[in-house]
């Protein structure tokens, strides 16, 4: 059994030249926070650097988004922009590449230091970037999930969270929104997840019930949990948790929970079962996340890679009044 599963987003938006090295120095402590040995915090800080300088010399409305990875592997660095998009990428990872007459080493140096890169970009559209720094000797991180927890504006701790378990081959998705947000709400969060960890092998309408006993003598929670089997999914949700499935033909399924809140008055949870192609990638997000990003999505973030697509989705769509939680877990391909 495998356990995904990461704390709350660091976000640092690029709106001015400063911003660069605040982007160094929260990649560094995170870094730090996650025990990284030997110059790997140094290594974290430059490539948040660069990525930064790239958004302040390039980019419009750029953001960066820094994370610890699940199970201790490293951390991640995701940048989003509403920038021009790069018109020729692989002349932009070479060393040398520059349209603003700097040395011209920014995505070079990303792309040496970085253990995993994975860049999509439109013109016109913009840029999404995932850099990850982890740990020598430990195994990658699938790229089939992508994951973010923000915490409402002027807020430390997020009152959402989410994790997935996979267990022979079958993943199983979960977010929570606590009521409200702020410490209170942060505690109901990390009680679901960990009622969710004892019970996540049980059949989904079990699962939603140990939750709700869980959360009993709480504010309450919205709770979305779907599970991906090799040819199907089955979903079932209580509250305002919204989950989708699409393939890069556009959006196939729309998933809405019951009428509800978990931990108070919830009704007798269901499940739904949906057929389920080959590389369909769901989503699931609480409501700081808006909704109408799903109404008419373009084909470019329809082929994003889950951890691009979290970034996308957080990045255009997101309710900075709100704690905004999104997941992205892709099916398996065929063999």
């Amino acid at each position: 059994m495998t356990r995904t599963v990461a704390g709350p987003t660091a976000v640092v938006r690029i709106d001015h030249s400063s911003a660069i090295q605040l982007a160094a120095d929260v990649a560094r402590s995170c870094a730090e926070q996650c025990e990284l040995p030997g110059a790997m915090p140094d290594q974290a800080a430059v490539l948040a650097s660069e990525l930064a300088s790239n958004l302040d010399k390039h980019a419009m409305g750029g953001v960066l988004y820094v994370q610890q990875l699940s199970l201790g592997a490293g951390l991640e660095i995701l940048t989003a922009d509403r920038g021009p998009g790069m018109h020729d990428l692989q002349r932009c990872l070479t060393d040398g590449y520059t349209t603003t007459g700097t040395l011209g080493v920014g995505l070079g140096a990303v792309s040496r230091i970085a253990t995993e890169l994975t860049i999509r970009t439109e013109a016109g559209t913009g840029t999404l970037v995932s850099a990850r720094l982890t740990l020598p000797g430990r195994p990658r991180l699938a790229r089939n999930t992508g994951f973010l927890c923000l915490p409402a504006e002027g807020e430390r701790e997020c009152g959402d969270t989410g994790a997935i378990v996979e267990n022979d081959n079958i993943r199983t998705a979960f977010v929570v929104d606590g009521l409200g947000h702020g410490p209170q709400a942060a505690e109901v969060a990390q009680l679901a997840l960990r009622a969710f960890h004892a019970a996540s092998h049980q059949p989904l309408p079990q699962l939603m019930t140990v939750l709700h006993r869980a959360l009993r003598h709480s504010r309450g929670a919205a709770v979305g949990l779907l599970r991906l089997h090799a040819d199907h999914a089955q979903y079932c949700g209580i509250g305002n948790v919204r989950t989708l499935a699409f393939s890069s033909r556009g959006v196939d399924h729309r998933l809405t929970g019951q009428p509800g809140i978990v931990g108070w008055k919830m009704p007798n949870p269901k499940a739904h079962s949906i057929p389920l192609a080959p590389g369909t990638t769901a989503v699931l997000h609480s409501d700081g996340i808006n909704a109408q990003w799903a109404h008419a999505p373009s084909h470019f973030m329809l082929r994003l890679p889950p951890p691009l697509l979290a970034a996308a989705l957080a990045h255009g769509h997101r309710s900075s009044r709100d704690d905004a939680t999104v997941l992205c877990v892709q099916a398996h391909q065929e063999s």
